[in-house]
């Protein structure tokens, strides 16, 4: 059996762990630069307020004190994952994190009755520990498990668990589930499904399997075998990426390239901390800027260029390097820039690199490599505390419009909780 771990209004309830009196209270949190709502209370959606709503459109609500409104908290957000994830591998033999608010623990082996009491002590520990409210859906595949939560979270009956162990609840359970609620449908085969017939979870394994291996693929059908009750999905090794893109509008426009270097220089860093969490290098990097497009008075300029690596890299002060070199090649004096970026491609994994024998920079790579290792080990937290001298002091998004986030209450000792 598995039993799917979700926290619920996980960003919302990330800001009420520490400010308690936003519970009951209608709230936002906004994307990066307060751009538009990304997470919502059950009390904001109630007043209509959709994901994606432009933040300038519930700014009234806001400011007669109908709606709380939050910035985005990423620092703090990360730390109560872990923590909550921690917890989550405590009561399993086997854990599979699958996003920053969600985990299967995988159960083989343990009676029902007993991932029911599981179930509970889990939901019980992390709102004691944590303070963030979880559901906890129970089913013999991932798929199940996930509808199971659905039915979790909603209904307020279910106690935050909700248990499928049987064909009929299973079979309950899909007759009230929409197609486009499903795990593995997507919101482009959900329209497709729909127009020939299938609008519930119960239609599509209705449906004989050749019918759905050929409008769907192999996928659909391993979809449609975990709804009929037979676990075929694994924890699989996700699909490396391609590329990795980190860029940012600045809160205010950038003249100078003095500024608009650290800006870059932390973005290429980030780049090189995520391929080497996922193993992997890149061998060529490419930066682009952009002046602002909604300004017809101003000049308009968006470069970009690239640069290929000898030798397939991963570790910071090389990409840093390379993305600074690129900048200063395409930077044009006298352009407002309001947005910048760091892309790396061509990526592969690390393991299989072949090297160079006639490599005249080999020492200096496998020093930046150790340096890469340890800066990796000192900034767990997502704080900068180790970092190269052409990069800001502070965190990488000082400088993005923040103006109504609350304190990294659990990673920054300047911003601890007041009692008074």
């Amino acid at each position: 059996m598995f039993l799917l771990v979700d926290c619920n209004n996980f960003f919302v309830s990330c800001e009420r762990a520490f400010q308690p009196q936003l519970e009951g209270r209608p709230v936002v949190v906004l994307s990066n630069n307060d751009g538009c709502v990304v997470a919502r209370s059950n009390e904001s959606k109630a007043m209509g307020i959709k994901m994606g709503t432009p933040f300038f459109k519930v700014r009234a609500l806001v400011d007669s004190g109908a709606l709380e409104v939050r910035s985005s908290n990423y620092t703090l957000y990360g730390d109560l994952s872990s923590r909550v994830m921690s917890i989550l591998r405590d009561f399993a033999p086997k854990l599979e994190v699958y996003s920053i608010d969600e985990a299967f623990l995988v159960m083989d082996g343990i009676p029902l009755e007993r991932l029911k009491a599981i179930a509970g002590e889990i939901i019980r520990r992390v709102r004691r520990w944590v303070g963030i409210p979880v559901s906890v859906g129970i089913a013999p595949t991932r798929t199940l498990a996930k509808v199971a939560n659905h039915f979790a979270k909603r209904y307020s009956g279910y106690r935050g668990v909700c248990v499928i162990d049987t064909d009929e609840k299973r079979e309950k359970a899909l007759a009230l589930t929409p197609i486009d609620d499903v795990w593995g449908i997507g919101w482009r085969n959900a329209p497709k499904l729909e127009r020939v017939g299938v609008h519930t979870a119960a239609d599509f394994t209705a449906r004989p399997q050749e019918w759905v291996r050929t409008l769907m693929g192999v996928i659909g059908v391993r979809t449609w075998m975990e709804l009929r009750g037979t676990p075929v999905i694994g924890e699989e090794e996700r699909e490396r990426r391609q590329t990795i893109c980190t860029s940012r509008s600045f809160a205010d426009m950038i003249t100078e390239p003095e500024e608009l270097s650290l800006r870059v220089s932390d973005f290429a860093a980030i780049c090189a901390r995520k391929l080497r969490d996922e193993g992997s290098v890149a061998g060529t990097i490419g930066v682009f800027l952009m002046s602002n497009r909604f300004r017809d008075d101003l000049e308009q300029y968006f470069p970009q260029d690239l640069e290929h690596f000898d030798i397939p890299t991963s570790n910071t002060p090389e990409i840093v390097a390379a993305s600074l070199k690129i900048m200063k090649r395409i930077y044009r004096e006298g352009i407002r820039y309001k947005k910048a970026g760091v892309i790396v491609m061509d990526i592969q994994d690390a393991r299989f690199v072949q090297p160079d024998l006639f490599d005249a920079k080999k020492e200096e790579r496998l020093r930046n490599d150790r340096i890469s290792r340890i800066m990796d080990q000192v900034n767990v937290t997502g704080r900068q505390y180790l970092r190269l001298a052409v990069q800001r002091p502070g965190h990488y998004a000082d400088g993005i419009r923040m103006e109504h986030r609350s304190g990294r209450f659990s990673t920054d000792w300047s911003e601890l909780m007041e009692i008074h």
